[in-house]
């Protein structure tokens, strides 16, 4: 039953790393498995209606990327002319949102996966073999989850995902801990050791040439018992610290990073841990600081990785939770000092949480307001997600203390993008004339504006200040107003011409930045350029 059409749709979301589900589903149906012709793409390509597929597989993402999903299931429906069981869809999405994606009634007869593809194929895939259905015989095959992924898929889309050049595995799956903000409870249950990593690294390197880097997408590494183990299978695959791979006449510096990051409550325990991971060639060290109640833990492990000469970090910060503005910044702020006190380098990534089963990103947490989330996201995206450690880049972005954060928070977030233009150069008098605006109002009045500013969304704001009273208070409200795109247009002609550049976003290389779909919310679409060819595909279908 070989030859038969596979396509494998990821939806037109910005993201980091390749789609592993869907590279290791192309592994099975491609010539190094069932021998099918299998076409990835990115989005509704619509270069791929004049095929006749036997089969469509889509993964999911973030659960906020609902729509996108949607219109990808929707376009694949519209591709098999509604013969909806030969539509699959799974991944992270589809996993966590299970009942809501299988109560839509358009989606009526797809099959949606729920975790990972451990099973044998025909039981993973729910292929009904009374049905007679592709491969539905298929009940004692290897797991798709445990296939080699695919890498030849990637180059037939345009798409570049700024890490590839990488073995993307597993060394454990699971956690031991089960937050309550997390999905990996119920997407991967408790912590357990996957198979050895040299059988994926020495599988991809066999059929797709060596990789420089070793992407670990654990969640809890160090709290595996086999912990030592892992770390000498990374040196014996040739990633010990310093490694290089040779590369022609060019030697690449090789790296390890565990993505998901590591558990500071484990590592603060004793420094064995962070002298192992000292051995290897990671880059960098990761570490979750969610709230500030792992404040002492944290800095007793960032001590712990200064000792053991490890001095690239990055750290998760997770917001919008049970934390408020000021737990924020004092998280960030610890930073500069373990920077200053330390001599290393430790970048911070905000990551605003969103219920794992909410198809939106409107959560407000209970000690937050919907203005000072929005912009929270316009600082971030002005320095590409980051929060450096460095003195002067935090003051520049976040201020000095909380009184200055909140401060930057409350301001109209055309004065927040645009920072030093109305701090210094071309918008100085009008933004003076706003401080001084903001500084005549009583503190009743500031509560009155940010619930006014909370409750609507910016384009209704001119239209609304009647609302407000007459006077200060609505003189104060009309610096929020935005401003024109002509408006913009000019600013931004002027700050290139002036040289104004707010805030240095060059500082973390693109493939050590985390990955944050929230930042942005633009679609990526496919061109009438990509190229056809044989793909393979993965686990959760994810």
């Amino acid at each position: 039953m070989a030859n038969r059409n596979i396509l494998l749709i990821e939806p037109g979301y910005r993201n980091k790393y390749p789609p592993l589900g869907l590279m290791k589903l192309a592994q099975y149906h491609g010539p190094n498995g069932k021998n099918d012709n299998v076409r990835f793409v990115k989005g509704e390509d619509q270069s791929v209606r004049d095929t006749p597929w036997e089969r469509i597989y889509i993964t999911t993402l973030f659960s906020f990327e609902w729509e996108r999903t949607a219109r990808s299931i929707d376009y694949a429906l519209d591709l098999v002319g509604g013969q909806a069981h030969r539509v699959f869809v799974g991944g992270i999405a589809a996993s966590l949102m299970h009942n809501a994606y299988i109560s839509e009634p358009r989606w009526r007869g797809v099959r949606f996966i729920k975790g990972l593809l451990g099973d044998a194929p025909a039981v993973s895939l729910q292929l009904d073999p009374f049905e007679d259905e592709l491969y539905s015989d298929d009940v004692d095959g290897t797991p798709i989850e445990d296939l080699v992924p695919d890498y030849s898929i990637l180059p037939h889309i345009e798409y570049q995902y700024p890490v590839s050049d990488a073995y993307f595995t597993y060394a454990s799956r699971g956690c031991v801990r089960k937050c309550a903000f997390c999905g990996v409870p119920a997407l991967e249950g408790t912590q357990r050791d996957t198979n050895a990593l040299s059988v994926v690294v020495e599988g991809v390197a066999r059929l797709y040439g060596e990789k420089r880097d070793l992407i670990l997408m654990d969640n809890n590494v160090v709290a595996s018992a086999n912990f030592r183990d892992i770390i000498s299978e990374i040196i014996d695959l040739g990633f010990k610290r310093g490694a290089k791979l040779k590369r022609g006449r060019s030697e690449l510096q090789r790296r390890v990073d565990f993505n998901q990051g590591v558990d500071a409550r484990i590592l603060c325990r004793d420094p064995m841990y962070l002298r192992e991971l000292a051995r290897i060639a990671l880059k960098p060290l990761r570490i979750a600081f969610d709230h500030l109640g792992l404040k002492k833990p944290y800095s007793q492990a960032i001590r712990f990785a200064a000792e053991a000469g490890i001095r690239d970090l990055s750290n998760y910060m997770l917001y919008n939770f049970h934390d408020s503005p000021a737990d924020l910044f004092e998280r960030m702020r610890l930073n500069v000092t373990l920077n200053e006190e330390l001599g290393i380098r430790i970048f911070s990534f905000p990551m605003r949480y969103q219920p794992v089963t909410r198809p939106d990103r409107g959560h407000v947490g209970k000690n937050w307001n919907p203005y000072y989330l929005r912009s929270m996201q316009v600082v971030l995206q002005a320095t590409h997600g980051i929060v450096s450690g460095a003195p002067d880049f935090f003051r520049t972005a976040y201020g000095d203390t909380f009184e200055e954060f909140e401060s930057i928070l409350f301001r109209p977030h055309h004065y927040i993008f645009n920072r030093f233009w109305y701090e210094q150069f071309g918008g100085k008098t009008e933004f003076e004339a706003f401080e001084a605006e903001m500084e005549a109002l009583s503190d009743g009045e500031r509560s009155e504006l940010l619930e006014f500013l909370c409750s609507r969304d910016k384009s209704l704001y001119e239209q609304d200040l009647s609302v407000l009273a007459a006077g200060r208070l609505r003189d104060a409200a009309r610096f929020f107003v935005p401003i024109p795109k002509e408006e913009e247009v000019r600013i931004w002609a002027e700050r290139k011409r002036l040289k104004v550049e707010d805030i240095n976003p060059l500082l973390v290389p693109d493939d050590e930045r985390v990955e944050d779909a929230a930042l942005t919310d633009h679609d990526i679409q496919p061109t009438s350029s990509h190229r056809l060819g044989h793909v393979r595909t993965a686990p959760a279908l994810a």
